[in-house]
């Protein structure tokens, strides 16, 4: 479970920037509040803004982040340049380190990671953890000096290996250290961000071993009412040995790039025979319809010539499924676009039922779907903005909780009169 997030000099966001999860003392759907000891996390957050404020850089960044500790140990070579995007809008920002902390809990551990890094180095490093309630350091680091409180030696000996552009945490989970590694559990398994429609045939060939997975995403296009009865799932694979077997109708260039690919693998390979798995998927969706002599049937139709909003749903399905099984956190960018507000409540209510959400799992979305904001569905402190100063152009994420609201309060009212902020300065003309 995520009880923090900060980060700050990234994007449009200058100074530091906080996404807490932990509820407030309100009295509104306690039974969907996550319990980690003697806090109370929420199970969701909305983030409201205009166009153009830079809620989507929360999301970016928590990417940016993730990203980068998932892999650094395999991407940052000699020369590499570490992935951050400064704040550019004034003359000193872009020279200073960007900074990321996660606060998290697996297995009922509390951990604290974070890194600060310039486009050269990283500049500070650190993870914590509670195994017993009391904070411990993992290790700091300070530039290339690093300060250990357990195995001493072994973990000097990593130290010396890392790059001044790599992370001490990713590598030091290649060489089996194991607090390092069971923190690192969090961002490769536990965090997911959704994934666009098009991206739906290499996301079904992924789960195609899974048949729970598989009739997840079946019963999502039931239960929203999208007309859909059934669907059905092809899978393909085929093992190509050489050019010559490639699929009929696969473009020139991919032909070319898979057979120097080839030709490399047979080069470095000890192993003489080189093979490429082709997948290839096929869905098919099944609406109930009626023959020429009035007899109900169900018809099929491939994924293709399904509307947008049924395919962004199919396309996040996988991602939330996964998210309610094993208790994850999900990052979606704009939930609302393709969707009908009614099926983005279908998808937070997942997350706000305790009966669906039995494993603590969590998402943090931006949106402009102000119908949330009747606090029928979520909590008042589920409700961030990010609005940008017009005078320097940073953004701010701030949270309604920061402004003294009444119970009787409309919220959504008050935010499209722009009582709290995040919305845009423009004037809209009447009709005579």
């Amino acid at each position: 479970m995520l009880i923090e997030f900060k980060f700050s000099n990234y994007r449009s966001f200058r100074d530091e920037a906080v996404l807490s999860m932990e509820a407030t003392g309100l009295s509104t759907f306690k039974d969907s509040l996550l319990n980690y000891g003697n806090l109370r996390l929420l199970p969701g957050v909305a983030v409201y803004g205009k166009n153009g404020g830079g809620k989507s850089n929360i999301i970016r960044a928590f990417w940016l982040g993730v990203q980068f500790i998932r892999n650094a140990q395999r991407t940052q070579h000699e020369k590499a340049e570490v992935p951050v995007s400064p704040f550019l809008l004034n003359d000193y920002s872009k020279n200073e380190p960007t900074s990321f902390e996660f606060t998290y809990v697996l297995d009922d551990i509390k951990y604290i990671y974070g890194f600060s890094a310039t486009r050269t180095k990283i500049v500070s490093e650190y993870l914590y953890h509670a195994p017993k309630g009391q904070r411990a350091i993992v290790f700091e680091r300070n530039g290339q000096t690093f300060k250990f409180t357990e195995q001493k030696a072994k973990r000097k000996l990593i130290s010396e290996t890392v790059a001044e552009n790599q992370l001490f945490f990713s590598v030091a989970c290649t060489m089996n250290d194991i607090e390092c590694s069971f923190a690192m559990r969090w961002f490769r398994e536990y965090v997911l961000f959704s994934r666009e429609y098009s991206d739906i045939p290499k996301q079904l060939l992924e789960y195609s071993n899974d048949p729970n997975m598989l009739q997840a995403i079946t019963n999502y296009a039931r239960e929203a009412d999208l007309g859909i009865e059934d669907v059905q799932f092809d899978f393909n694979s085929q093992e190509i040995s050489d050019s010559s077997h490639f699929p009929e109708g696969l473009p020139a260039g991919i032909k070319a790039a898979l057979s120097n690919f080839m030709q490399i693998l047979a080069e470095t390979s000890n192993n003489s025979e080189v093979r490429l798995k082709m997948g290839e998927v096929t869905a098919t969706s099944f609406h109930v319809g009626k023959t020429s002599a009035g007899k109900t049937e169900q018809f099929p139709l491939e994924l293709s010539d399904e509307s947008d909003g049924t395919r962004k749903l199919m396309a996040i399905a996988p991602a939330i499924e996964s998210a309610l099984r094993n208790g994850g956190l999900l990052l979606v960018d704009e939930i609302e676009r393709e969707l009908h507000p009614m099926l983005v409540d279908y998808i937070i209510a997942k997350f706000q039922s305790p009966s669906s959400n039995p494993n603590a799992a969590q998402i943090v979305f931006t949106t402009h779907n102000t119908e949330l904001m009747s606090e029928t569905l979520i909590r008042k402190d589920q409700i961030y903005f990010v609005d940008k100063n017009q005078s320097d152009g940073s953004s701010e994420l701030y949270t309604i909780s920061e402004f003294s609201t009444k119970t009787s309060d409309n919220i959504r009212k008050g935010y499209l009169l722009g009582k709290y902020g995040a919305i845009p300065n423009i004037e809209i003309e009447g009709v005579e």
